[in-house]
């Protein structure tokens, strides 16, 4: 069961299919445009969309809101560090810019940066900067049946490739991407991390993590690897094996703004937080207020807890089961924050071309007024090389919905499974020069 009970609710909306019909034209077929007041359940992204908790809320009333030397970051950088291992703590106000904060500093024209599987903003700040963003996960995890536990592994002789093809001078860093979000949320081994930080070290190459769910990554490793220890100490282990993380605090952080930058070079760390002055603001409120950073604290604790964890993955869990029951093709082993359709099995009669994964989303939403989030080739083929999973992703938020919203879901896919042959796909009539999907405009193909 949960292990909190309500305080609050929230009503949520319901709409009529002539509503949804006019919505889905109005945004262009793109979720991302169409008004939360028109979405019934709302698995967009699990990305500050949490509920936070009693004492999370309690934080926001010690916000100390001093321009420099906020008591609320001392508190954030006390407990990042201590879950970390990190000294250099540099908030910022979400995940991206981070990222775009690290790439800016370390990038230059050509260089090459290997990750398990690059999530889109990861991407897309990697190739504004010139570089060129490489996915070197294990093939496993291009099989969305392949019953492996750790599908987000990196293969280390992919490294090697890279190594070989560019040289080390042209790999600025490693990444690696805790849980792997664009491959289905699958987790990363302990014992992978340890091969690649031993190869970063060998060639000496930095090694990042993208950390944005690094306390569901180490509930994986306790019971799917046998890792022993409290989470805290699992996670401290993962973090031991780095050199520094990016962190989109939206996800495992709880709250619904935040972020930050951790490292251990001194030199690096410079760099980045005279960036961040210039962009984002002062080192010790970095574009937050201090209430947010007291709400990041907070929120960065109770996610190590482990019944928290185990109700977290288990909820998610039992809706991949309900969903697989129901005949309907996923992503296995089901991952940590969402289920993944897989649209190239739940709609074979639409060519990759028109979409099919952008076609399953709209209909998610005309069907049953559920947002999803399309990761195929809307997201990633603006290149013109399509990807080889094509993937409707359902984020779970946390703490936010129950079972019984959950089996509605669950419910309105089976329905959509059994009618699959009557759906169609899309063709794009507007698309922006960078991270297309967020701003799209598509139609039906006649």
């Amino acid at each position: 069961m949960e292990p909190f009970k309500i305080k609050t609710v929230e009503t949520i909306p319901f709409t009529t299919r002539a509503e949804r019909e006019a919505a889905l034209a109005e945004s262009g077929y793109n979720v991302f445009s169409i008004p939360a007041r028109l979405v019934t359940i709302d698995l967009l992204t699990d990305s500050g969309t949490s509920a936070m908790s009693d004492q999370q809320w309690a934080a926001l009333m010690v916000g100390d809101e001093s321009y420099a030397g906020s008591d609320n970051y001392y508190r954030f950088e006390e407990t990042v560090r201590r879950i970390t291992g990190y000294e250099h703590v540099i908030p910022t106000h979400q995940g991206r810019v981070a990222e775009n904060l690290l790439f800016t500093t370390v990038l230059k024209e050509g260089d090459h940066v290997p990750n398990n599987i690059h999530f889109d903003t990861t991407q897309a700040n990697i190739e504004h900067n010139g570089g060129v963003a490489v996915n070197c996960v294990i093939d496993e995890a291009y099989d969305p049946i392949a019953d492996v536990p750790f599908k987000g592994n990196m293969d280390v002789a992919k490294l090697d490739k890279v190594l070989a093809d560019v040289g080390r001078d042209r790999i600025p860093l490693v990444m690696l991407t805790i849980t792997n979000n664009s491959g289905g949320g699958q987790p990363v081994s302990l014992e992978n991390a340890r091969e690649v930080s031993q190869w970063c070290r060998r060639h000496s190459i930095p090694f990042i993590y993208d950390a944005c769910r690094f306390a569901e990554n180490a509930y994986f490793n306790k019971v799917r690897g046998g890792a022993d220890g409290a989470i805290s100490d699992i996670v401290r282990e993962f973090f031991s094996l780095a050199d520094g993380c990016t962190v989109s605090a939206k996800k495992d952080g709880l709250v619904n703004m935040g972020g930050f930058v951790a490292l251990n070079n001194h030199e690096l760390a410079t760099q980045i937080t005279n960036m961040l002055i210039l962009i984002e603001g002062f080192p010790t409120y970095g574009g937050l207020a201090g209430r947010d950073l007291e709400a990041m604290a907070q929120g960065l604790e109770e996610v190590l807890d482990e019944r928290y964890l185990a109700h977290r993955i288990g909820q998610v869990q039992q809706f991949g089961q309900r969903l697989t029951d129901a005949g309907v093709p996923l992503v296995l082993p089901v991952g940590g924050h969402a289920v993944y359709l897989d649209a190239k099995r739940f709609l074979p009669h639409i060519p990759q071309e028109q979409f099919p994964a952008q076609a399953l989303t709209c209909a998610l939403y005309l069907e049953g007024g559920i947002r999803g989030c399309e990761i195929g080739g809307l997201m990633f083929a603006m290149h013109g090389d399509w990807p080889e999973l094509e993937l409707v992703r359902l984020a779970v938020p946390r703490r936010v919905y129950t079972r019984s919203h959950l089996d509605y879901v669950a419910d309105i896919c089976a329905k959509l499974y059994r009618e699959r042959d009557s759906l169609r796909g899309l063709r794009i009539t507007y698309e922006a020069t960078v991270l297309r999907h967020f701003t799209a405009r598509l139609e039906p193909v006649v």
